[in-house]
C-alpha cells in the first residue's frame, strides 16, 4: 500500500495549531523543511522560527497520531527543530553579534515597560533562544536592581575601548546603572545622552544573540529617535495599561515607530487585572480591554495580558522577577505566552521579506 501524498500530510500540518500561538500552523509559518515517505513510514522535519523548546513536546503528541492515522503509515519519524533567523532593518546594517534588536517601549512612564523588558528577555532564554537585555534608560535605570547585580559590579573593558555584556540569570545585559552609582543623577541634554546611548549598544561586545532587548525609557524623545534612526531595529513592542490616557500615549508611540520605519511586533497589556493577595479575588480597576482595543484600531496583534499581582513587584524589587523566582507560576507562564508569540511575530516577518523581492533602483 503506497503512503501518504504530500498534500495529506500537509492537510494534517494544517489542521494543527501552535500551542501558544494558536493562529499559526505549522505549514502556514514556513515550519516545514523536509517530508519523506517510505513504504510504511514517515519521515517529517519541521523547523520553527522562534525558540520553542518548551513546545517541542506537545506538539509532537498532537501531530504523531494524527500522521499516524495516514494511510499507508506504520511509522512516524517527527523531527522538530527551530532556528531565528536575522531580522532586516530599513535603513542601517546589522549590529555585531545580534541577530534581531527588538525595542520595548511605552508613551508614557508608570505601566511596566521595565519589568515587561526584563522577564520577556528572561522567557525568551527560557525558550532556549541566547538573549540580552540593554536598559537604555540612561536618566533612570532600573534594569541592575531587577536582576539583583550588586551595586558596586562594573563591567569588563576589552582593549581599552570595548565592554564585555554583564552576566545575570543566563542573560547578556548592560546598563549605564554599571557606571554610575544611585546617587550620581545624569544631568545631561539630549544629544549627550543620545550618544551614550549609542556608545552603550555598540561598544558592548554581544556574543551570538539571538534576541537583543532593549528598554527604553518612556515617550517619544531624543532617545527613542536615536535608536530608531540609527540602530538595526528589527521591531518594536509597546507596553500598555487598559486606562484611556496610556492608551492615548501607546498610540503615540506605535505611529512614532512606523514613522521611522521600524514594525510595530505588538502591544502588551500590563496591569489587566487586580488579584488580590488575599482572597485572590480578580477585578479590573484600571478598566478592561483597553489593550485589544488600541491593537486593533493601530493594525497590530495583541501579545497578551499580564496582572497586577503584587508578587510581580516584590520580586522584580527583590532581584528575582518571576521568571527566575516562580519558573512554573502562573505570571511566568504568562510571560513564556508573550515571548512565544513575539517570536512567533518576528517570525512571520522575516517570512515576509523574504518573500519580498528588494527593489533597486539605479540613476541612470
Amino acid at each position: 500500500m503506497s503512503g501518504p501524498s504530500r498534500a495529506q500530510v500537509e492537510q494534517v500540518l494544517r489542521d494543527c495549531r501552535i500551542p501558544g500561538v494558536a493562529d499559526e500552523d505549522p505549514v502556514s509559518a514556513g515550519m516545514v523543511r523536509e517530508v519523506q515517505v517510505t513504504p510504511g513510514a514517515l519521515r517529517l522535519k519541521l523547523q520553527l522560527g522562534y525558540p520553542a523548546e518548551r513546545l517541542r513536546e506537545p506538539l509532537r503528541r498532537e501531530l504523531e497520531p494524527k500522521l499516524a492515522a495516514l494511510p499507508g503509515v506504520g511509522a512516524v519519524e517527527l523531527d522538530i527543530g527551530w532556528q531565528v533567523q536575522p531580522g532586516r532593518s530599513a535603513k542601517v546594517g546589522r549590529l555585531p553579534g545580534v541577530r534581531n534588536l527588538i525595542a520595548v517601549a511605552s508613551g508614557k512612564g508608570g505601566v511596566g515597560k521595565s519589568t515587561t523588558a526584563v522577564n520577556l528577555a528572561l522567557a525568551l532564554a527560557r525558550e532556549g533562544a541566547r538573549a540580552g537585555l540593554l536598559d537604555a534608560d540612561i536618566y533612570g535605570p532600573s534594569q541592575q536592581l531587577m536582576l539583583g547585580i550588586a551595586e558596586e559590579l562594573r563591567p569588563e573593558v576589552k582593549d581599552g575601548k570595548s565592554f564585555l555584556p554583564v552576566m545575570a540569570h543566563g542573560l547578556q545585559t548592560m546598563s549605564m546603572g554599571y557606571l554610575v552609582t544611585e546617587k550620581t543623577p545624569m544631568v545631561w541634554r539630549g544629544p549627550m545622552v543620545s550618544g551614550a546611548l549609542w556608545q552603550l549598544l555598540g561598544s558592548t561586545l554581544w556574543d551570538d544573540l539571538d534576541y537583543l532587548v532593549v528598554d527604553l525609557p518612556p515617550g517619544t524623545g531624543d532617545i527613542q529617535l536615536t535608536l530608531s534612526q540609527r540602530a538595526p531595529l528589527t521591531g518594536a513592542l509597546i507596553v500598555t495599561t487598559p486606562q484611556d490616557i496610556a492608551l492615548l500615549d501607546a498610540r503615540k508611540a506605535i505611529e512614532m515607530f512606523r514613522k521611522v520605519q521600524v514594525p510595530v511586533l505588538g502591544v502588551v497589556e500590563n496591569m489587566s487585572i487586580h488579584i488580590c493577595s488575599q482572597c485572590g479575588h480578580r477585578e479590573p480597576i484600571f478598566g478592561a480591554g483597553g489593550g485589544e482595543r488600541i491593537a486593533a484600531e493601530c493594525g497590530v496583534p495583541l501579545l497578551g495580558a499580564l496582572p497586577l499581582d503584587i508578587r510581580i513587584r516584590e520580586q522584580v524589587d527583590g532581584g528575582r522577577p518571576p521568571l527566575i523566582a516562580d519558573p512554573e507560576g502562573e505570571v511566568a507562564a504568562s510571560y513564556l505566552d508573550i515571548a512565544r508569540r513575539l517570536g512567533a511575530a518576528l517570525a512571520r516577518l522575516h517570512l515576509k521579506q523574504r518573500r519580498r523581492p528588494d527593489l533597486i533602483v539605479k540613476a541612470k
